[in-house]
């Protein structure tokens, strides 16, 4: 017994010697000087994988939207690297149709949660591409970034936005994307009804009307399948202006302003103002 146990021993001895795995003791001062939010907003699964990429060198620390820009210089000194530099990615809402300017034709009931609502034809919304306002952005946002407007929209608080990912996943419209905060010009709506139509059921719908298409550089905005669709791969932000929106009728592509929120057509322009608080009718 004692010579199988010596034998036993030095086998595993050796296997441990054989398996052995060096992990760099930086990885773990990293990891702790990281906010432990999980949110994958840096492009890994998690904290600890992105200290490790940090530490490999394949990342740099200010990859890390959530932590402070303090936390990451800490990183960096600590490392030995540059900070690097990373622009703020934050989610953006394609749909600007609150109640108070897009129509409702049936009066849901149910579970208040947008999914629910999606899985019973629809969720009742007269534009089958508009949000449902129940929130389920809200709810899943572990960062408070999101909040739900007196008109049943979802606001997104760039300042508190991390990017990682949930509000996309949950929304059952996909009405969400991730965009860098330098992309002012954008489209809040995807509906594909023909104008009139699109029109009809929400006054702030994209009608495929072409007149931003005529007013941006030649080929950043395009229409496709009844709705204009930005080229980001062209647009230039230091060389863009608010141009592109100042001809829209309905005031669907808008400009976004990290202080003013989103800015549709000046007044005295195409884009009507909407003066209207409540709801429409239902119907």
């Amino acid at each position: 017994m004692v010579a199988l146990g010596v034998m036993l021993a030095v086998i595993l001895a050796i296997v441990n010697k054989k398996l052995f795995v060096y992990e760099d003791p930086r990885i773990e001062a990293v990891d702790d000087m990281l906010p432990q939010a999980q949110c994958g907003a840096c492009g890994t699964p998690g904290c600890r994988p992105f200290a490790e990429a940090v530490v490999s060198g394949t990342k740099n620390p200010a990859e890390c939207t959530v932590n402070t820009v303090e936390g990451n210089a800490e990183i960096a000194a600590f490392i030995g690297v540059g900070m690097g530099q990373h622009e703020k990615v934050v989610a953006r809402l394609a749909c600007a149709g609150g109640t108070h300017v897009a129509k409702t034709r049936a009066q849901y009931s149910g579970m208040q949660s947008c999914q629910a609502a999606a899985a019973v034809s629809g969720g009742g919304k007269g534009c089958q591409w508009g949000c449902l306002g129940l929130a389920d952005c809200a709810d899943v946002c572990d960062f408070d970034a999101i909040f739900m407007d007196e008109h049943g929209l979802p606001i997104v608080m760039e300042d508190k936005c991390t990017a990682c990912n949930d509000c996309i996943v949950v929304c059952p419209k996909d009405l969400f994307s991730l965009q860098p905060v330098s992309q002012k010009l954008f489209v809040a709506c995807k509906s594909l009804a023909e104008g009139d139509v699109a029109e009809e059921e929400c006054e702030v719908a994209c009608t495929a009307c072409e007149r931003c298409v005529k007013d941006a550089p030649a080929g950043l905005i395009s229409i496709k399948n009844n709705l204009a669709v930005i080229d980001y791969a062209q647009y230039n932000a230091q060389s863009m202006d608010r141009t592109p929106i100042e001809r829209c009728p309905t005031g669907a592509i808008v400009w976004l302003d990290s202080k003013l929120g989103s800015t549709r057509a000046s007044t005295g322009k195409a884009a009507k103002k909407i003066l209207r608080t409540e709801s429409l009718p239902l119907g």
